[in-house]
């Protein structure tokens, strides 16, 4: 069994500058994230590689099962595992799918050469494929990688995944240096047994090839004694890639503010429409109702039209009893008097109601007149007006009720001489 040693930690700056490039790159080589996640995908794997610096970022190329190809980023590597009083490395590859952070990402053990996988174990397939209680449970946004990092590392203390096996021959030489390659990092158990390794059956993801070539990948000596080697960077090119990384970030910024803005932009502009929905809705029943009564008027005109022609017929009717009236003579007033006769029986019970009303109301001035200069007693006057007063209200409810009666009897006369008016 080979304890954990300690490796080279990669540039935090170039690390900050290879996933700025990636999630900033636009187009067919952009990696398929929300937009509004991307940050935040940024910051989680900053946290996670700072927290285990074994661990490296890549972008390659993963198959889903319905045999899309899409290239991802992973973080690859090993991670420290605690085991009776020794720390080991445990090799995993940290896949984030198109639909992180809203969704756990999948984890993978990448065995060597001389591991098993313990079968059965409660929280790896036989493929490699990790399943924990921390995955299944995944909340947005809490849920992150250092977190996943660390229950990984303390449930599998407790039931360490993977078996080291003895060759016959010769004892294995562990690797005393991890390394992000899934076929050269060194992880052991506590299990010692000769058997056989198989490699594990056909995985859920086809196992991923470089996509694009990532700043990150080390070279171990053929010796094998662990020394990894670098490829020297020119100052113009760090330079320059430093200030794009800056003008990247400063990019992000710029558009989330932008997008702030526009969005209050358009909460406003909806807003307004409301508003311009709901005065359309007033102006539209304001309309109808002025069509309504445009019709009404009209109606009305037509019957005022009618009461003139009637009245002008009346009028050239009566042109020679109005003519004799102005002459003089008791024989042209009782000509106009018969001028004016009732067309039906409500018209004369109105007219006498009327008169009889002018009648009383004329005598109850004249009484007035008496009482004021002293000819009639006030005792009388008093009887009188009372006697008077009752009778005149009797006529004027008789008037009023048969005003109403023959306001009705009109308006059905109208309604019907106007709709014969327009089928004619």
């Amino acid at each position: 069994m080979a304890a954990a040693t300690s490796n080279a930690q990669p540039n935090p700056q170039q690390t900050q500058q290879f996933l700025s490039t990636m999630l900033s790159q636009r187009g067919p080589n952009s990696l398929p994230y929300a937009e509004d996640t991307k940050w935040l995908i940024r910051q989680h794997l900053l946290s996670l590689l700072s927290a285990f610096p074994s661990l490296s970022p890549s972008v390659s190329s993963f198959t889903h099962n319905d045999g899309r190809s899409l290239p991802l980023l992973q973080a690859h590597g090993t991670i420290p595992m605690p085991f009776q009083g020794l720390t080991y490395n445990l090799p995993l590859s940290i896949w984030l799918l198109e639909s992180y952070p809203r969704h756990p990402p999948l984890v993978y053990l990448n065995p060597t050469r001389d591991m098993i996988i313990k079968r059965p174990h409660p929280h790896v397939t036989p493929s490699g494929l990790v399943s924990l209680p921390y995955l299944q449970n995944w909340v947005y946004p809490s849920s992150n990688l250092v977190d996943l990092a660390r229950n990984l590392s303390s449930t599998f203390s407790r039931d360490p995944p993977l078996y080291s096996q003895r060759r016959p021959a010769s004892p294995p030489i562990p690797n005393p240096n991890p390394s992000p390659s899934p076929n050269s990092t060194p992880v052991s158990s506590n299990s010692g047994r000769n058997d056989s390794f198989s490699y594990p059956g056909p995985r859920p993801a086809i196992p991923p090839r470089s996509y694009p070539p990532s700043p990150y990948s080390h070279a171990a000596s053929g010796s094998g004694s662990g020394d990894v080697g670098r490829v020297p960077e020119d100052a113009a090119e760090l330079f320059r890639r430093n200030a794009v990384g800056k003008l990247v970030e400063a990019g992000h910024g710029d558009v989330a503010a932008m997008r702030k803005a526009r969005e209050a932009e358009m909460e406003g502009l909806l807003r307004v429409q409301g508003v311009l929905k709901r005065r359309e809705e007033e102006l539209g029943r304001g309309v109808s109702d002025m069509v309504d009564e445009k019709e009404g008027l009209e109606q009305m005109l037509q019957v005022v039209l009618m009461n003139c022609d009637v009245l002008d017929s009346w009028l050239r009717d009566n042109e020679v009893k109005a003519a004799a009236s102005k002459k003089g003579g008791s024989k042209g007033d009782a000509e106009l008097d018969e001028s004016f006769e009732c067309s039906d029986g409500l018209s004369k019970q109105m007219l006498e109601c009327t008169t009889l009303d002018l009648a009383i109301e004329d005598t109850i001035y004249s009484l007035d007149k008496a009482a004021q200069e002293g000819v009639v007693p006030f005792d009388q006057y008093l009887r009188s007006v009372r006697l008077l007063s009752r009778e005149q209200f009797f006529h004027r409810a008789t008037g009023i009720k048969v005003r109403a009666v023959q306001m009705q009897a009109q308006v059905a006369h109208m309604a019907a001489r106007v709709q014969q008016h327009y089928v004619s």
